[in-house]
């Protein structure tokens, strides 16, 4: 008998879940499978439903349904309710509860290439769902300020305010400054585009991207020709992992293994998409 997870979205065909996990049950023989499974919008409570019908162990969350899957759940993680986001449920005790590691993702990929967030300033680009756990790692990790740029001022006031940190207008952005730059939308996705200019990235020492295709985005691109530290995306997606599959199964990731297997399968769907 095999424990089955998996990961619930739209869309899931390029999710590199499965490769992470599947390839970490093999690696400790634990009897478990991991599978992706394109739950649409409308269809997230029968999702919730079939999850507790087949006996589903867990399942990591990814868009559009991290935020809406909050009221669907029995119990979510007070992290959960500051984040207002769940990317892993676990069942636990016949109850399916929430946890959100993609926070700790953020601060593990940071001091895998030493970097210590305490005391930095920090410019964040984005206040999507992805925005509100960077901001939370950064406030964990005892940053000593954080500024938000966003398209929609409104959208970034309302941020701001929740987590009692400094926006600024969009048009400012070129004069944005500090010791780290977080890039957090969809800029970038699939294409060479940045969200900022070459030239305001000198004001900054690290950059880091939550975008992963392509690995190296215009915006790290960009950082890495001024001479910034760059963390891709890949490493966020990575530790996140990590922490889920403990959450799971209780057990260490092998993380040397599952990060070589990542930037693998990426280097495939880059040829494949001919993003190289």
């Amino acid at each position: 008998m095999y424990d089955v997870y998996g990961i619930i979205g739209d869309p899931v065909s390029h999710s590199l879940s499965p490769v992470m996990h599947n390839l970490a049950f093999r690696e400790l023989q634990i009897k478990a499978v991991y599978g992706a499974f394109r739950v649409k919008k409308e269809e997230l409570l029968q999702a919730i439903e079939a999850i507790k019908v087949l006996g589903i162990r867990g399942v990591s969350v990814t868009i559009p349904h991290k935020e809406s899957i909050i009221s669907y759940l029995d119990e979510v993680s007070e992290v959960c309710r500051v984040i207002g986001a769940v990317n892993t449920v676990v069942r636990r005790e016949g109850k399916l509860v929430g946890y959100n590691t993609d926070w700790i993702g953020v601060m593990r990929a940071f001091e895998a290439r030493g970097v210590d967030l305490k005391g930095k300033r920090v410019v964040i680009i984005g206040a999507g769902g992805a925005s509100r756990a960077v901001i939370y790692a950064c406030k964990k990790a005892g940053v000593s300020k954080i500024v938000l740029y966003n398209r929609t001022w409104e959208r970034s006031r309302k941020l701001a305010q929740e987590f009692a940190l400094e926006a600024k207008p969009w048009e400012a952005l070129d004069q944005a400054e500090g010791d780290i730059i977080i890039q957090t939308t969809s800029v970038g996705l699939k294409s060479k585009e940045s969200p900022i200019s070459s030239e305001t990235l000198k004001n900054f020492s690290i950059a880091m991207d939550i975008v992963y295709l392509p690995l190296k985005t215009k915006f790290l691109e960009d950082a890495e020709k001024r001479g910034l530290l760059t963390i891709d995306g890949l490493q966020m997606l990575l530790y996140q992992g990590v922490e889920q599959f403990k959450l799971f199964t209780g057990l260490e990731a092998p993380v040397k293994l599952l990060e070589e297997a990542l930037y693998d399968e990426v280097k495939k769907i880059e040829k494949e998409l001919k993003l190289g």
